[in-house]
């Protein structure tokens, strides 16, 4: 989607853009709490930014606000805090509607399992056993696997179990594979305390399935002087009826 937004931003400001984003998503992955930034020389009216990109952007892809920011803001760089949401429809028969926006699990989920499990890994730990492929430095050397994970809920919303997680940063598939580990745990295929053994021993392969994309939603980014741009993923909304 950065494409389609730089080439919608070049064709207003007739120059150009390059963006920095907030977070990467792989293929498939929703995000309805993304920030972007970007340096343009262009005259304006920002304040219309919003309704002139979603008139020409495709409908899969649409802006919610538009700011005017200090010169060294980074998206990307200056984000404190991402979250996370996760989406299981946990019921016998699959939904044809939801089957793009959440992961289909018909056994029953044992939540207070699962939760136990996130408790697990709140705090600062060594996620590299939850992480789908190294991270690399500027200079192509291996980074850091740490990160400090501050929020980590489970709750159930009629057929929906709803993940949510965040943390200072995350590393390719951490979501996914933290998900599909928990339902291990709610299924009882596994105790909570694997969580642990998981985390300390750092060892790519001990974790439970990659969840599939579709169910994960990059729901927010917090900076410093307390914006947030979280925005709750519209197939959790509030329910009026059971799911078609």
């Amino acid at each position: 989607m950065a494409g389609v937004l730089e080439e919608a931003l070049s064709r207003l400001f007739c120059e150009p853009v390059k963006l920095t984003a907030a977070g990467r998503t792989d293929s498939g992955v929703h995000a309805t709490g993304q920030v972007v930034s970007l340096k343009t020389a262009a005259s304006f009216a920002f304040d219309r930014l919003p309704l002139a990109l979603n008139a020409i952007l495709p409908d899969d892809c649409s802006v919610r606000e538009a700011s005017v920011v200090e010169a060294d803001f980074s998206a990307r760089f200056g984000a404190r805090e991402r979250t996370y949401v996760y989406v299981i429809l946990n019921r016998p028969r699959p939904s044809a509607l939801l089957n793009r926006y959440a992961w289909h699990l018909p056994h029953p989920l044992e939540l207070d399992a699962m939760r136990s499990a996130a408790e697990r890994t709140l705090g600062e730990h060594d996620f590299l056993g939850f992480c789908g492929s190294l991270p690399l430095d500027s200079g192509g050397e291996p980074a850091s696997t740490v990160r400090c994970v501050t929020r980590f809920s489970v709750e159930r919303r009629g057929a929906l179990v709803r993940l949510e997680v965040a943390a200072n940063g995350f590393l390719h598939r951490m979501v996914r594979t933290l998900a599909g580990t928990l339902t291990e745990c709610g299924r009882g295929r596994r105790p909570a305390s694997d969580i642990s053994g998981i985390l300390a021993r750092a060892e790519r392969g001990l974790a439970g399935p990659v969840a599939p994309a579709g169910g994960l939603y990059l729901a927010g980014v917090r900076y410093a002087g307390g914006y947030d741009s979280f925005a709750e993923p519209p197939v959790l909304g509030p329910p009026t009826r059971d799911l078609d």
